[in-house]
């Protein structure tokens, strides 16, 4: 074997999937069509957000890199819904666009056991038993052979970009699409299918009034991304919000027929949550007004990034419809905004582990599984990457329950339910939230990445360091008194915080500040914690019912002719997994229950 896994893309599933192999010991050659755009932050230059936060601080919590780049690279910090639950707060950072891709770059090279190759991947080699990949073929005809394969193609696999009228064979404004693989996997009898998504405009800031908008700041002190990292100050730099009005929307009206999004040239499905701005003036056409933040692209650039104008319109029409917003009159715009369509992977044709069902030795993350979003990809990858060391090791994948993760949440959504749309992650998609705040995904998760060799024992040492911590908090809080009661029990009034009671309790300040909020947490949501623990309980009972994978549907008396399909289609390694297939009736999976104990003995 030339190595032992190789990824194909460098974008952000491409990173962590490279680095969790290599990181593990084993060869690694990551192929990518340029090497001076791995890591772009192709859309907005932001990391984190409500939920993709939560994923951000996950990806660290199991070995992953994404945290520490955006905390080496970051402009600007917030956390946002501050003021409400803790299931529902999350970091969310602006970057410096260059410095971040950058950093993954140098961060890449100078990891020991893996390769840095430039050239388009435009097929897979496969073994004479006809469902083991060995390898892929390049487009300068290289045939590089490994014993895994992560595919992580993201917009580029048969990409082509729109700008009204025009369009080009592209992933990306001004970088060529990636042709071929699309059609080998086609050959090799998978489905795949278009989606869409877009990008916002750039405008040069020497040209804006930002006397007309509104400034938003950041956080200070920075809380960090990586749990390895401590709290920081930094000077961070300003965003910007402004509105749409009747006017704008009146210019995108009048033009709507030139969109290649609705003059019938994009046929592939748009992001539901993130739609353009001529989708919203169409569907929300009662909103006299719709938001934009006026984002900076870095440090080192006059770049602004116009969040919430994400367009297909001709180029005359976006400047006559930024033109029209207030501080962006005279707007200088450096780079259009535009549409991308590209081939993706159904992801119903995957295993949780995300190897592909048909083929051995194969794994798929990111945007090629339907995903959307820097952070969605980067914990896929993730996931990959480990999950193909563990197939070369012939050792049991890596599979995160909904329980654990928002990881696990967007993996069993994607391959048990599958996606017609650019899935996006939020706080709603998890039945179980309370249990998957960002502050505590260390001690959900590093664990598990201490047992597939991405956690140092000094990392885990501080990890049992903090847990004693929080421990020793409860007990001291649980033995003092303050207003006449109990400090537990005071704190669980909504009107009393830690703060209130440091003077009763004066040991609260020899604790650090992040053991102190994450004890106040637990405190407070405490009986909703447990009542949700009861509710975890149940369900990963039935996650933990096994069905073998040659299980015969087709042998059970009495299972609806829609259920049998849906099962054998998605072939669901548990119970759990089952019952949550659309359209799987639950009489049919008490069914299946009774035949797996039949079976079981």
């Amino acid at each position: 074997m030339d190595y032992d896994v190789i990824v194909v893309g460098g974008g952000h599933a491409g990173i962590e999937a490279s680095l969790a192999a290599a990181r593990t010991g084993f060869r690694t050659l990551m192929v990518t069509q340029s090497l001076d755009t791995i890591g772009r932050l192709s859309c907005n230059p932001a990391i984190g957000g409500l939920a993709k936060g939560n994923i951000v601080r996950e990806v660290d919590a199991m070995g992953g890199q994404m945290g520490k780049l955006i905390d080496a690279t970051l402009v600007q910090y917030r956390v946002l819904n501050r003021r409400r639950g803790p299931a529902v707060q999350a970091p969310r950072a602006q970057a410096d666009k260059f410095s971040y891709s950058r950093l993954a770059k140098e961060t890449l090279e100078h990891q020991q056991n893996l390769t840095l190759f430039m050239d388009t991947v435009v097929g897979l080699l496969v073994e004479p038993d006809g469902r083991t990949v060995c390898g892929i073929t390049t487009g300068r005809g290289n045939r590089i052979s490994s014993k895994a394969v992560v595919v992580t193609t993201g917009t580029f696999m048969d990409g082509r970009i729109f700008i009204g009228e025009y369009d080009a064979a592209e992933g990306r404004l001004g970088e060529e699409g990636a042709f071929g693989l699309g059609d080998c996997l086609r050959r090799m009898g998978l489905e795949t299918a278009r989606l869409k998504t877009g990008t916002c405009a750039r405008v040069d800031s020497r040209s804006l009034d930002f006397s007309k908008m509104e400034r938003q700041d950041g956080d200070d002190p920075i809380e960090p991304f990586s749990f390895e990292n401590h709290v920081n100050s930094r000077v961070q730099v300003p965003c910007w919000i402004t509105y749409t009005n009747e006017r704008t929307h009146k210019i995108i009206f009048d033009n709507i027929s030139r969109s290649p999004l609705y003059g019938g040239k994009i046929v592939g499905k748009g992001p539901r949550y993130c739609p353009s701005i001529e989708d919203k003036v169409v569907r929300f056409s009662q909103r006299d007004r719709h938001q934009i933040f006026v984002e900076p692209e870095g440090s080192g650039t006059v770049e602004m990034y116009l969040n919430g104008l994400s367009s297909s319109l001709p180029e005359d029409v976006q400047n006559d419809f930024i033109h029209s917003v207030e501080g962006l009159e005279n707007a200088l715009v450096m780079r259009p905004a535009y549409a991308v369509e590209y081939d993706f992977v159904f992801p119903t044709q995957l295993k949780l582990s995300l190897e592909c069902k048909k083929y051995d030795n194969l794994f798929f993350a990111g945007q090629t599984n339907g995903t959307s979003g820097y952070e969605e990809a980067a914990c896929q990858g993730l996931i990959a990457g480990i999950n193909a060391v563990q197939k070369i090791r012939g050792e049991q994948p890596l599979v995160i329950s909904r329980t654990e993760a928002y990881t696990g949440v967007l993996i069993d959504d994607l391959v048990t339910k599958g996606t017609k749309e650019p899935y996006r992650m939020f706080t709603s998609r998890a039945e179980y939230r309370l249990n998957l705040r960002h502050d505590t995904c260390d001690l959900r998760l590093t664990p598990k990445a201490a047992a597939f060799g991405l956690c140092s024992e000094q990392r885990m040492a501080n990890l049992e360091k903090k847990i004693d911590l929080i421990s020793d908090l409860k007990q001291c809080l649980l033995h003092s008194k303050t207003g006449g009661m109990n400090a537990v029990q005071a704190l669980k009034h909504p009107e009393i915080d830690l703060d209130k009671i440091k003077d009763d309790v004066p040991e609260l300040m020899n604790y650090p500040e992040e053991i102190r909020n994450i004890v106040q947490q637990d405190i407070k949501y405490e009986g909703y914690i447990k009542r949700e623990d009861r509710q975890v309980e149940r369900f990963d009972k039935l996650d933990n019912l096994i069905i073998p994978p040659d299980f015969d549907y087709r042998a059970m008396e009495g299972l609806s002719q829609e259920s049998r399909e849906k099962l054998e289609k998605i072939a669901p390694s548990n119970i759990g997994q089952a019952s949550r297939i659309s359209g799987v009736r639950t009489s049919d999976i008490a069914l299946l229950m009774v035949y797996l104990r039949r079976r079981n003995g």
